[in-house]
């Protein structure tokens, strides 16, 4: 279901696993920053809101969306983080950039799960403009970050 059809930030949370002792660690792409900004204060928000704890939450940033497989990696090869999240944002544009940015980014974070057999959510945005974006960071469809981070929760359930 697109998010014209649904509330990115309404789900459920029945039947939550205890994440009140996990480990997060949110890799953040700067480029975007007012997106992605408001991508990682949903999630490190609802994080919050369902039990993780201030000081289990680790954020690093890396220069652009690209760059999240690898951030992603660093931090998934720990043994003490139980999911990683990852947040960007890659524009249409006038170009085919995206298809090749966001193509690279999903494969290698599906790869780094499997490799390190652990929760790696694609928390991207892939809009075709700027205000889609916005739309989706907080605005009228809600936050992408507060469904990647309630997706992290999740996974960790059946982990």
């Amino acid at each position: 279901m697109s998010s014209v059809h649904k509330n990115l930030s309404e789900f459920s949370t029945e039947a939550l696993p205890d994440v009140s002792q996990k480990r997060f660690a949110i890799i953040v792409a700067e480029w975007n920053e007012e997106v992605t900004e408001a991508l990682f204060e949903g999630a490190y928000k609802t994080l919050l809101e369902n039990g993780v704890k201030a000081y289990n939450i680790i954020r690093a940033n890396v220069p652009g969306s690209y760059e999240l497989s690898f951030g992603s990696q660093v931090f998934a090869q720990k043994a003490d983080i139980d999911a990683v999240i990852a947040i960007g944002c890659v524009i249409q544009g006038e170009t085919k950039h995206n298809d090749y940015i966001n193509h690279a980014v999903a494969q290698g974070l599906t790869n780094v799960s499997l490799k390190y057999n652990k929760p790696v959510i694609f928390g991207v945005l892939t809009p075709n403009n700027q205000q889609q974006a916005l739309d989706r960071a907080g605005g009228i469809h809600g936050n992408k970050g507060d469904e990647a981070a309630i997706t992290a929760i999740k996974m960790l359930a059946i982990s």
